[in-house]
């Protein structure tokens, strides 16, 4: 009995150790990626950035976040509080654990399970329970707003999104990511299936609420929308999920489109990682070029052109 119960002890030790590496992973990805979309955005428009603190402003997040950390946590009168209180973290969870499954290389995976990509989807489905709980706990009619916006821009893009990666899981046979990363050894899918690609990236744009499609956060009609009534660090895990989102679909892109850790000469992680910021640098440029949509056009836009597109007439 002994001699069985440890390998289960040094499995929930690894476990464990996974988890802590998954949040500084999280939290150190987090505060890059703000930085490079201040960067980003200002050489788009002809500006420096931040550039005070740290090399080209390389620190600024840290100070914004010891900032934010240091912020008060105001709770409003009215709201729901059990609800309003539970919502950040719901909305962070999801998103950690969906690290468990992504292979960073052939041997970097927490845990290579045959249903990765059933375990993300039903991860990503918790950030929308998530952020109706914050706008309905809220008690803000902008925040409600918000909340219900997001609901039907996720239930509308999620569709179209599950179809083009059923086109690769068809190809593939199987649902581990490892193994569709694995079935690209002589080709990137991304070859044969141009058409889903650019319907991913179009639907990933939505489900993480970026720009052009960012309506459940605009701020010219809504304030801030469904997280108005967060401060401090209530509103930090909000802005962290968003951008640990980015991460996780540009992962699913590369795994799915691109190969995964697949490239000559260097690791198989720094592969990895130059596909997942590609496509994230990808994603940010979006959102400064295109103006945003009206919330009809969005939902038409879904219903009547992304879903009949890609399935067969």
């Amino acid at each position: 009995m002994e001699a069985m119960a440890q390998p289960a002890g040094v499995s929930i030790l690894g476990m464990m150790a996974g988890l802590f590496g998954v949040l500084g992973l999280v939290t150190v990805n987090a505060l890059f990626l703000i930085w490079m979309e201040r960067k980003v955005s200002a050489h788009m428009q002809l500006r420096p950035g931040p550039m005070e603190v740290g090399w080209h402003g390389s620190i600024q997040t840290i100070a914004d976040a010891l900032k934010l950390i240091g912020k008060e946590l105001i709770t409003p009168r009215d709201v729901d509080r059990p609800v309003y209180l539970l919502a950040p973290i719901v909305v962070f969870l999801p998103v950690l654990l969906s690290f468990l499954v992504i292979p960073f290389s052939q041997t970097l995976i927490i845990r290579d399970m045959n249903v990765g990509v059933l375990l993300i989807l039903a991860f990503a489905s918790l950030t929308v329970l998530a952020v109706l709980m914050a706008g309905w706990s809220s008690n803000n009619k902008y925040s409600v707003l918000g909340a219900i916006r997001s609901v039907a821009q996720n239930v509308a893009y999620e569709i179209p999104l599950l179809i083009t990666l059923m086109s690769i899981i068809i190809m593939v046979g199987s649902l581990s990511l490892a193994d569709i990363v694995a079935a690209q050894s002589k080709y990137w899918f991304i070859v044969v299936q141009p058409v889903a690609f650019i319907l991913y990236i179009t639907c990933a744009t939505a489900e993480t609420n970026r720009a052009p499609f960012d309506l459940p956060e605009a701020e010219s009609e809504l304030v801030a929308g469904f997280h108005t009534e967060y401060t401090g660090m209530r509103f930090g895990l909000f802005f962290l999920a968003e951008y640990t989102n980015m991460f996780i679909v540009a992962a699913i892109a590369t795994v799915f489109f691109l190969g995964g850790w697949r490239g000559p000469f260097l690791p198989g992680i720094a592969w990895f990682l130059i596909k997942v910021y590609a496509i994230i640098f990808l994603i940010m440029w979006f959102r400064w070029t295109f103006p945003r949509v009206r919330f009809d056009q969005l939902i038409t836009f879904a219903w009547k052109i992304l879903i009949p597109w890609p399935l067969p007439t």
